[in-house]
C-alpha cells in the first residue's frame, strides 16, 4: 500500500491472484500495482492497497478481502479466473462467485466502481502442453464471454479486455505469468479507461 501523486483523491484497491501480486517480473515497479501507481500519479493523489495471493481462486479472494478489511476504495481492479479454470470450476458457478465478490466490494465495502480484468488467451501460454493448453484455452474463452455478459448487465463494473498476443517474447520466463510487456499493456488500458471515467 502507499500514497503517491497530486490532484484529486483516488482510493484504489487491487485484488486478485498471482498476476495481481506481480509474479513474473523482478520488481513491483514492473508489476500491476507499481505500474498503476506510477501511471496514475500524474493525474491523482492515489491511495492504493494490494490484496493478492498466488493461487487464489475467486472465492479465496473474497475470503481474503473480507479478512483483510481494507479501507474503502473508490475503485477496485480485480484479476482472477485462471486458477478457477485450473480447478475445474464450471462457468456458471464461477460467474456466481464473481458476482458475490463484486457485490461485496460495491455493497459491504462501498467501492464505487470495479474494473474486472478479462481472461487472457490461455491457449497461447507457452508453458502449457497440448491438449491441456487447448482445453484450458477453450474454457478461458467461455469464462470471458460469460464475464462480458455479466459486465454488460451492471453500471458499476467495467471490463478491461485481455486482448493481447501472449507468446514467449512477452510472457515471464516460466511461460505462465505475465512479463513486463504484458503488465505494461494491461496497465495502459486500465489507466486510459480510469482517466476517461473519472475525468483525470
Amino acid at each position: 500500500m502507499g500514497v503517491i501523486g497530486q490532484g484529486p483523491d483516488l482510493r484504489l484497491l487491487i485484488l486478485g491472484n498471482s498476476s495481481a501480486a506481480g509474479v513474473g517480473v523482478p520488481t513491483q515497479s514492473q508489476a500491476l500495482a507499481g505500474r498503476l501507481a506510477f501511471g496514475l500519479e500524474p493525474y491523482a493523489r492515489l491511495d492504493w492497497q494490494l490484496v493478492a495471493r498466488c493461487g487464489d481462486t475467486t472465492p479465496m479472494a473474497l475470503r481474503r478481502v473480507r479478512a483483510a478489511q481494507p479501507r474503502r476504495a473508490d475503485v477496485a481492479v480485480v484479476a482472477l479466473g485462471v486458477n478457477d479454470i485450473m480447478r475445474g470450476t464450471r462457468v456458471q458457478r464461477w460467474l456466481e462467485q464473481t458476482e458475490a465478490l463484486v457485490n461485496h466490494l460495491t455493497g459491504q465495502m462501498g467501492t464505487g466502481h470495479v474494473y474486472l480484468s478479462g481472461l487472457p488467451a490461455v491457449s497461447q501460454f507457452p508453458r502449457l502442453p497440448n491438449p491441456l493448453r487447448w482445453t484450458m484455452g477453450h474454457q478461458a474463452e467461455r469464462y470471458d464471454r460469460a464475464l462480458r455478459g455479466f459486465v454488460d448487465s451492471r453500471d458499476d463494473v467495467t471490463l478491461i479486455p485481455a486482448d493481447m498476443a501472449l507468446d514467449a517474447s512477452v510472457m515471464a520466463e516460466d511461460g505462465f505469468h505475465p512479463g513486463p510487456k504484458v503488465y505494461a499493456t494491461w496497465v495502459d488500458m486500465i489507466v486510459t479507461r480510469m482517466r476517461a471515467d473519472f475525468n483525470l
